[in-house]
């Protein structure tokens, strides 16, 4: 009986070491992290699955944004034609920020950096919000998170669509019509887009963490606009100014007013090519390249955070 009270108990018996290498435990039970974040040309592919979402999200955002005003889907053209009739009487008529635009050239180059600014400033604000004010879809679904932000942007670019038919009218009104410079607005207007995209996946990001972004992004937006030659003519306001050549050349090529310049000229037949920078169609495609591939790759390194505590 000693013998059989002395014997140790079977190896077998014996409670296994408790697993200390918890990512080493996961991956011997065939364990993945929920939400991780997926090579880039795996998530491009994610991405291009979910165009159809995309699209639907961005039109389902367009037709609820005034589906509570009685004049409904007209105030995508009334807004900026009403920012545009303030400016005008401010900028045009009080401050005289006409200089170096022919009278019957100033309405439509005015009306033509409103509608195309708003396209990059609406992008903007709405990419800021793109993930912090939609949580719950972020956290109940899984999908590639940047859907939302260029969701985002395309919505804004069918609004600026709709803006356009009443761009046009104004253009005939003012005696610019529609010649083959019009088909520039194309190759434009696309350069702008990925721009906007990118700088809406930049700011989703940014905004996911730190939503008061939110409440400052007004302020720079205005600062920008200000800066970019919406209401005025870069090169005729520094003329007569003692402000160095550098100044007039960064203003000129940042690209808010990249993007504004070539829009007027497609459009405008009195805004001719002296009005343009040098280089001006370089400088656009460089932005557009720049903004797009930073700000997906920005946005994409942080995909398994969005939604997260």
């Amino acid at each position: 009986m000693s013998q059989a009270l002395d014997t140790p108990p079977a190896a077998s018996a014996r409670p296994e070491p408790p697993e200390t290498d918890l990512a080493a435990l996961a991956a011997r039970h065939g364990l993945t992290v929920s939400g991780a974040r997926p090579p880039l040309g795996a998530y491009v592919r994610q991405l291009w699955g979910r165009r159809h979402f995309i699209l639907a999200f961005s039109q389902a955002k367009l037709t609820a944004q005034y589906s509570k005003a009685k004049l409904g889907q007209l105030w995508q053209v009334a807004t900026p034609l009403l920012n545009a009739a303030v400016y005008f009487f401010i900028f045009g008529l009080l401050l005289g920020a006409r200089k170096g635009i022919p009278s019957d050239v100033y309405v439509p180059f005015l009306v033509t950096g409103v509608f195309v600014f708003t396209f990059t400033q609406s992008s903007v604000l709405a990419g800021v919000r793109a993930i912090s004010g939609n949580l719950g879809l972020v956290r109940a679904l899984h999908f590639p998170r940047a859907s939302l932000p260029v969701s985002f942007a395309l919505q804004q670019l069918q609004q600026l669509l709709f803006s356009m038919i009443v761009l046009v009218v104004i253009m005939i009104g003012f005696r610019s019509y529609p010649d083959a410079s019009w088909l520039l607005v194309v190759p434009a207007l696309t350069l702008q887009f990925v721009f906007n995209t990118g700088l809406a996946l930049i700011f989703a990001r940014m905004g996911s963490k730190t939503p008061d972004l939110a409440q400052l992004m007004p302020f720079v937006l205005r600062t920008w606009m200000y800066a970019s030659g919406v209401m005025f003519s870069i090169p005729a306001m520094l003329e007569d100014k003692n402000v160095p050549s550098w100044v007039a050349d960064v203003l000129q090529w940042n690209p808010a007013a990249v993007y504004m310049d070539l829009v007027r000229f497609a459009l405008i037949d009195q805004y001719d090519s002296s009005y343009l920078p040098p280089h001006v169609w370089a400088f656009a495609l460089g932005w557009a390249v720049l903004a797009g591939v930073v700000g997906f790759v920005y946005f994409w390194k942080a995909e398994e955070r969005y939604g997260r505590g």
